[in-house]
This record gives structure tokens, sequence and C-alpha cells, in this order.
């Protein structure tokens, strides 16, 4: 081949990557993120429903009861040991090689072995790495999990944290999707999101990606799908669930679809925009 039309090649490809830089959401639209999030929303919900199976379980959550073992000399419990080695495992599978997953303990999960994959970069590098993982673990150990799960202790600490990942995962991965939001958003009204962001106005912002009618939107339709999800089905339907908000409609259901609500109400949406106005304020670093 000529070194004419070599160059010419070579020039194509950096500019092909110049652009996949520069316009990194080519792949993303609204109705993609917006297919996303409410697909995420059947994951959370049954998420939820598996771990409400299990009591409290709360020797697992405590270094205390373990006494001179692994958990005591780490001064952690059995749940944070048990999710600091089931990230190490899930890295070595390559789990953590798509940016839509964060894992909980960065600094303690290795290098892959799985088989390399080009992921798309649809992220800003910049910001890419933006997350609130840490109020997501708070937050679930400390004020959703007592809403979940009963009171008790049947001694199945493993498939309890077990599930208590899938949860933790699950609202990682919505929630930390606000960097996603934040990069469409932006592509859609650069002038507008930049002077915001030049200014670090970060109320401006705030007040820029919030629509509370998309946002009851949404909390209702979780609510309800706590409710439809969550009902004992028999091979004549499901169990009727009796009067809204009655004590017997609640006892029949797997999962209290307030509870829900109240997630995304007071947690879900709240961090997500947390996490959009953050990735737009390293949006032009």
């Amino acid at each position: 081949m000529a070194p004419r039309a070599l160059h010419t090649i070579f020039v194509l490809c950096n500019a092909a990557m110049l652009l996949q830089l520069l316009c990194p959401c080519a792949g993303l639209s609204l109705d993609t993120v917006r297919d996303f999030l409410t697909r995420e929303e059947d994951t959370i919900v049954f998420c939820l429903i598996e771990r409400a199976r299990y009591p409290l379980n709360r020797p697992a959550y405590d270094p205390v009861y373990f006494g001179a073992g692994a958990s005591r000399r780490l001064n952690a419990s059995f749940a944070e040991l048990f999710i600091r080695e089931s990230e190490a495992v899930q890295s070595k599978a390559g789990r953590y090689q798509s940016l839509q997953e964060i894992p909980f303990f960065a600094y303690r999960v290795p290098f892959t072995l799985a088989p390399p994959y080009n992921f798309t970069t649809e992220l800003y590098p910049a910001a890419a790495m933006v997350n609130v993982n840490d109020a997501i673990r708070s937050i679930y150990f400390n004020e959703l999990l007592p809403l979940l799960a009963k009171n008790g202790n049947d001694g199945n600490y493993a498939v309890t944290v077990d599930s208590d990942l899938a949860c933790l995962q699950a609202l990682s991965r919505r929630i930390n999707y606000g960097r996603f939001v934040a990069e469409v958003k932006f592509r859609g009204d650069q002038q507008t999101y930049t002077s915001l962001i030049q200014a670090k106005d970060r109320d401006g912002l705030m007040k820029l990606l919030t629509s509370e009618v998309q946002e009851d939107v949404v909390k209702r339709r979780v609510e309800r799908k706590a409710t439809v999800f969550g009902q004992i089905i028999t091979l004549d339907g499901p169990i009727e669930t009796g009067v809204k908000n009655s004590s017997q409609a609640q006892a029949n259901l797997k999962v209290d679809p307030a509870a829900v609500y109240k997630l995304y109400d007071q947690w879900v949406i709240p961090l997500t925009k947390q996490v959009e106005v953050e990735y737009l304020l390293h949006r032009l670093d």
C-alpha cells in the first residue's frame, strides 16, 4: 500500500478516536436512558422482594458477633467481608469493565482476568468515576433494610447478605446511571449547561435537571410495580389484596409498596440528581 494511503488511514483513525472522545454519548439518547431506568425499576423491586424473604439477621452486620475470627481482626462485619470478597471474584469475571458497574470497595478489587472487551466510551473521562456508593451503602443498611426485613434471626447469613449485595448493586447501577442521564442532557443543551457549569451554580443545575411531574410518575410507577410483583399467585390468579393500605392487604404482599415509594422519593431520585450535578461540574474539566 502506498505511503500516502497509509497516512490517510492513520489520519482517519485518529479523527475517529477524537470524535469518540469529544462526543462520548453518540450511542445514548433520552429514549435509551428512559428505557434503561424503567427496566432497572423491575430489577430493584425483585431484589427487594428477595431480601424481604429473610429476617434482619443482625449478627451478620456487627463485628462484635464474630469473636476473634477474621471479621473481628479486620474490624469488619460478615456482611462487609462477604461484599468485599464477592466483588473481588466478580471483578475477575470482568463485571467492572463496564462503566455502568461501580464496586463498593474499589481499592480491594483486583485486575480482571476475563477476556478483554472494548466497551464504548459514553461518558466524559474526567467525570466518568463520579459516584455515591458510600451514601448508597450507608442508607441501605441503616435506613432501608429495617423497612424491608422483619426482626428475627434464622441463621441464614450467607443467603441474606447475598441478597443484600444484589440490592446494593442494582441501586448503585440505577443511581450512578445519573452520569449517563447528565451526559445526554448536556449534549442536548450545551450552551445553558456550560454557563451554569462555568459559574459552578449547583442550585441552577439542580433546578434545570428537576422535573417534579416526571419524578411523581416514577414514584407512583415503582409503587405500583411493588404491588403487582409482590402478589401471591395461585392457579386461580393473584390473592386478593383487599382495600389499599389495609393491614390485610400489606400482609398479602411480599414487599411493602410504601417502602419502595419511600426508597425512590427520599433516596433514589435525590441521589441520582446529586450524581448528575457532580458529573456536570466536572464535564468541562
